[in-house]
Order: structure tokens, then sequence, then C-alpha cells
């Protein structure tokens, strides 16, 4: 299970750099982790949204540049954080490994600039990491969605996992040979950290192609809203195109006219969250068999 992480649920900033690593996010993480345990799954800690936004897009609730590059505090404060976290589980044998950043610098960035910047950023983190625990895989992301692993040099750490992202490639060994090349040269596993929303077809296509070649996969997302390409399907509630308008309006100039009340607002992403429960979403059965699993 790769679970994404917003740091602002792990941190509660303080004047001066005084940052407090508290939050509802350290119980909530407990909790899902011993869930997991209990069942025999292993869980992947992803830092999906860093401090300042490690992509440049809005995949990291950022201000739409990817500030954890630019500001020293972001980049201290992030290198802290994966500090905090592997003190915390260290001795977890739930916890497969740590990923560092998801979909680290997009490609509306300044990619000569911090491209080369990526790695160095990497050794820093995983310094941190290993000054407080040794067990625990760290996992690299290429740059550009995850998709670039030329910003990568020798292999600096024995328990480094390299990880890709990759949506409607072709199912065929081509769409993978720069990773495996990369992987045969150094020795070192790969693991496809998302992939899918595409048909069921290729699904199964493209996760028998990985598993031809031994690469572990995790399919992206687990549930959205009125879809047949993940495991669950939440079903749109009424009003939700009022919200969706206002996530797509241009913030530098809104218009008044698209914001609903608040009242009106509330309710509708309070039926939202009432629809994302598990029980009232629907199992996409053929999604499941694609990924050679069975719907209960």
């Amino acid at each position: 299970m790769r679970v994404p992480l917003h740091w602002r649920l792990f941190v509660e900033p303080g004047d001066g750099g005084a940052d407090r690593f508290e939050g509802p996010g350290w119980s909530l993480l407990d909790r899902l982790v011993a869930w997991c345990r209990e069942a025999g799954l292993r869980v992947i800690i992803d830092l999906h949204a860093a401090p300042g936004g490690q992509t440049g897009v809005n995949h990291d609730d950022g201000t739409g540049f990817p500030l954890t590059f630019y500001v020293p505090r972001y980049r201290r404060l992030t290198v802290a954080l994966w500090r905090e976290l592997a003190v915390r589980y260290r001795d977890e044998p739930a916890i497969l490994g740590y990923d560092l950043l998801n979909e680290p610098i997009s490609p509306y960035s300044d990619e000569n600039y911090l491209n080369p910047r990526l790695e160095t950023f990497y050794r820093e983190i995983v310094a941190a990491i290993r000054s407080v625990d040794s067990n625990h895989g760290v996992l690299l992301a290429g740059a550009q969605w995850s998709t670039n692993f030329a910003v990568f040099d020798r292999p600096f750490d024995a328990n480094a996992i390299y990880t890709y992202h990759k949506f409607w490639a072709n199912p065929t060994r081509d769409s993978l040979q720069g990773y495996l090349n990369f992987s045969n040269r150094w020795n070192v596993p790969l693991l496809i950290g998302e992939t899918g929303e595409l048909t069921n077809n290729w699904n199964e296509r493209f996760r028998r192609l990985h598993e031809q070649f031994g690469i572990g996969w995790c399919f992206w997302p687990y549930k959205n809203l009125d879809s047949d390409s993940t495991v669950i399907s939440i079903q749109t509630p009424a009003g939700w195109d009022l919200i969706a308008n206002v996530g797509g309006s241009d913030i530098r100039a809104p218009e008044a006219s698209l914001f609903p009340f608040r009242q009106q607002a509330q309710a509708i992403l309070d039926a939202y969250l009432e629809a994302a429960r598990f029980r009232n979403g629907r199992v996409n059965g053929g999604y499941l068999n694609s990924l050679g699993l069975m719907a209960p």
C-alpha cells in the first residue's frame, strides 16, 4: 500500500524555524500501518506533498513552483521530516520503504537548473534517514513525473529502489527498456510506483509486462470519482460540478459568481466524504481481475 502524505499533517510550523513534528497525520499513519501489519500488507510511505512543493504543479498542493528546491527552509524541513518519520518507523516490519519525493520537478519547471540538484537532495535525505534507520529501503523517483532516470549517477545507497511512473504507454518492452538498462547496469531493483487509469485490457498487459521482468507495481489511484479504472469508484455527489468549477478557475482573477455559498459548499463536501466510504463505493471487479486479483 503506497500511502501519500501531506507534510502539513505532520508539522506545526514555529517561529524562526522552530517547527514541531506534531499533527493529526502521525496518529492516522500509525493506525493505517497497524491495519496493514495485521492484514499482512506492506506499506510504502510516499511524501506526495513536500514542504514548499517538489513538483511545481498542484499534485503537491504548492504554489505552482517547486519551492522545495529553491527555499533553504523548505529543503531543511523536508530532510528533518524524513528523519522524524524514520525514527518513528525504523523498527516497523510492515514498512517496505520510504518514497522520498513524488514526481519531483515537473516538465514545466527549469529542468536544466533543477535536474542536477535532485540526486544531491536525495543524498541529503538518505543520509538523515540512515543516521537513524538502516533497516528500510529508500525509493528514488526520477524527474519529470518520475520518468527521467538520466538524472541519476552510480547508486549511492545499498538499499535503494529506483521508481518510475508511467501511464498510457505501449504495453511492450520498448516502454521499459531505459529503466531495464539502468537496473541491469547497476544491479538495482525497480518499482513502477504509479500506473493505470486506462482500460482493463491495457492494465493486464502492462502488469504482466512488468511481472515478466520482475518489476513490482502499484496501480494508481485506489479510488476515484465515477471511474471504472480504479479499485473503488465513488459516486459523484449532487452539486459536485460547483466545487470542480471553483477548483479549475483562475485563482488570480476569481469570479465571485462561481463560488457556492459556504453552507452549500460544506454540504457538497460532506456528501463527498460520505460517498468515499468503502461501504458506499462500487468495487470494479473487472479492474481487480486485470491486476490478477479477485473481487470478494
